[in-house]
């Protein structure tokens, strides 16, 4: 089974400008609008202080939100390894400890080691940059080390719209440009607006590419999250040249299109494979209702019919309930949100108290979200990099184990989080 992220046999970064110390602390007051825990339950109350967006709605079950605080007291340095990037949106370790790193606008970079910041790799395909859209996420091969094959998400213009597309690509032994570049799949249909487009690109462990799209937003497109003739709201496999795997679970039914794995999301720009080989996705609620979800094939996660939190303007949203017969309940949801983007498990040694953690990048929420599980359960959280207050787009496990996240800003940086 590949190791999810894939380990890397390289020295660590070397040690840039701006380095800082903290140590890992949760918030310790009970969250308003919500019941406390039970005596003796949590040794730190949940970490959410605010009222919910959806104050009358209820969890399915106990731990579905506001979980424990956890405060695992690791301490850890933090340093800037490189400033200066544009609007970054991915980034992927390599072996010699330097990162490929996606910039919106349609750049693609390698920040060296050093933290020098290369020019921009040629051949990258012209994106839609407007609003959410642009070079999103960027995925090296199962085979990387042998065939150099990356596989990358962009917003693609259309002469009737836009939509979210991935493609292969060989990167150039100097690793200057992309060479043999081919658009491998393309969601459908295409629509004319700039939001919502997902999206993360995996190499799955049974070696097929998995995506994530967005259901676009509107009122208009909302619904195609639960039709199957459409990609949006979905999660689709393909196999790495971008045909459909006879096994996918809607191949062959009519009306369907074979490319879905998963249906019923509503913007997933945060996506991961745990050591046991399960692809857990966390997805973009409206004022409330981002969710943690264990994907499972064929299963319906429920947008738009299916849902926590309110509209943006503050009503209901319609037509929706939090539960549903047949559709899967989310395993966690935050209500105030996150807005998750970007997620690692750790499975590395560099911080054994937190090995088997789930990682989540905050935008608005400003922080990086450690989740424990047991099971496929949600046991507690912890929030870390608060002080820091900036917009965390993705963060990956690289050498020898440490972290590494990247900011979502005109003037982005990578930081390299290491043991103290």
């Amino acid at each position: 089974m590949r190791t999810p992220r894939r380990s890397i046999l390289a020295a660590a970064l070397l040690a840039a400008a701006a380095c800082t110390t903290q140590t890992a602390a949760s918030g310790d007051s009970a969250p308003a609008g919500s019941e406390p825990p039970a005596s003796g339950q949590c040794a730190i109350a949940p970490l959410e202080t605010r009222d919910p967006n959806g104050a009358s709605q209820k969890p399915a079950f106990e731990g579905q939100t506001r979980a424990c605080g956890l405060r695992s007291g690791v301490a850890f340095d933090v340093a800037v390894v490189a400033t200066g990037l544009v609007k970054p949106w991915s980034i992927e370790p390599l072996a010699d400890g330097s990162i490929l790193v996606t910039e919106k606008p349609g750049r693609m970079r390698i920040v060296a080691a050093n933290g020098t910041v290369g020019e921009p790799i040629a051949g990258v395909p012209a994106v839609d940059p407007k609003g959410q859209g642009g070079l999103l996420d960027v995925e090296l091969g199962p085979n990387f080390a042998s065939d150099r094959t990356i596989f990358f998400s962009f917003t693609e213009p259309r002469q009737d719209g836009n939509g979210t597309s991935v493609a292969r690509a060989v990167l150039s032994a100097d690793r200057t440009r992309l060479e043999n570049v081919q658009v491998i799949f393309r969601a459908m249909p295409s629509f004319t607006n700039n939001m919502h487009y997902g999206s993360r690109v995996l190499a799955g462990p049974d070696g097929m590419i998995y995506v994530t799209l967005g259901e676009r937003s509107s009122l208009e497109t909302r619904p195609k999250a639960q039709d199957m003739n459409s990609h949006f709201g979905k999660i689709v496999r393909i196999a790495p040249d971008g045909t459909v795997p006879q096994d996918n679970p809607f191949v062959g039914q009519q009306g369907a299109r074979p490319e879905i794995w998963s249906v019923g999301h509503r913007n997933v720009q945060a996506a991961a494979f745990d050591p046991q080989g399960r692809l857990w996705e966390i997805e973009h609620g409206t004022r409330g209702g981002d969710e943690l979800n264990l994907v499972t094939k064929g299963k319906n996660y429920g947008w738009p019919l299916q849902a926590y939190g309110i509209e943006y303007n503050g009503s209901p949203i319609p037509n929706s309930s939090t539960t549903r017969e047949g559709m899967e309940q989310p395993v966690y949801y935050w209500d105030p949100v996150i807005a998750p983007s970007g997620a690692q498990w750790y499975t590395g040694s560099a911080f054994p108290a937190w090995r088997g953690s789930l990682f989540v990048g905050g935008l608005n929420s400003t922080r990086l979200v450690r989740l424990e599980l047991e099971g496929d359960r949600v046991k507690g959280e912890e929030h870390l990099l608060v002080d820091r207050a900036k917009r965390i787009r993705d963060v990956k496990q690289g050498p020898n184990g440490h972290l590494y996240v990247i900011t979502d800003y005109d003037n982005g940086e990578l930081w390299r989080i290491s043991p103290r």
